[in-house]
């Protein structure tokens, strides 16, 4: 059976650290042959839909989002979850329009969007998923811990290449059987299998510059007072 392969974490210009458009991230994927994409911009859906919109097929609406406690990804979302709600609340609103739950790199201690372990066995019944791999994980260990911890709870996983820029799009990938809607994810997710390819530290300079342009156009952009 021939899978499809699928990005799960990427984001565009709707992300504060993103200068990629939703054009540029679906011809990008449509090039290098990524079946699927679920873009997971900051917060927001806005980003996922501009993209839907011009490969409906091809996107996936996801939202990467932060909690209380540590950063949520999500996969066929409907309605946008706004930032800074417990993890509890962000899962039971996602869960009430039957998105597709996972966990950004949950042991990356050197984001803010990392989480402590306890509080991630608090929502592990709650979740399908964790992110065993992320590109960006600036440290081997942080991806290691995260397949061990799914592999010692029987927790299902998925990876992704968490680009901000369109070149970083398909670094890594989940390799699943067709799949149409979140149920079906949920059936496929475990008998995935896993295309990983680490991100070295200078590609970060990229969601850095993003940050800062965007800082210098806000500050240029905003009337001075008088």
């Amino acid at each position: 059976m021939d899978m499809l392969s699928v990005e799960f974490h990427c984001h565009t210009v709707f992300s504060k650290d993103s200068l990629t458009s939703p054009q540029k991230l679906v011809d990008t994927c449509r090039r290098k042959g990524i079946d699927r994409v679920v873009v997971t911009d900051h917060n927001t859906i806005a980003g996922a839909r501009a993209a839907q919109k011009l490969d409906p097929e091809r996107v996936i609406v996801g939202e990467e989002i932060m909690t209380t406690r540590g950063e949520i990804l999500a996969a066929f979302v409907t309605e946008e979850i706004p930032a800074r709600l417990s993890p509890q609340e962000t899962i039971r609103r996602l869960r009430e329009q039957n998105a597709f739950i996972s966990v950004s790199h949950p042991f990356d201690s050197m984001r803010s969007g990392g989480w402590k372990e306890e509080d991630l066995l608090e929502i592990l019944p709650l979740v399908d998923a964790i992110e065993v791999y992320n590109s960006r994980c600036m440290r081997p260990i942080f991806n290691r811990r995260a397949m061990e911890f799914a592999e010692k709870h029987n927790v299902a996983g998925t990876v992704g290449s968490d680009a901000h820029a369109a070149f970083e799009l398909g670094r890594s990938l989940v390799l699943l059987e067709p799949f149409e809607g979140p149920d079906e994810m949920r059936k496929v997710i475990r008998t995935a299998k896993y295309q990983t390819r680490w991100s070295p530290p200078w590609i970060h300079l990229s969601s850095r510059y993003a940050t800062l342009r965007k800082g210098i156009n806000f500050r240029l952009d905003t009337p001075k007072r008088t």
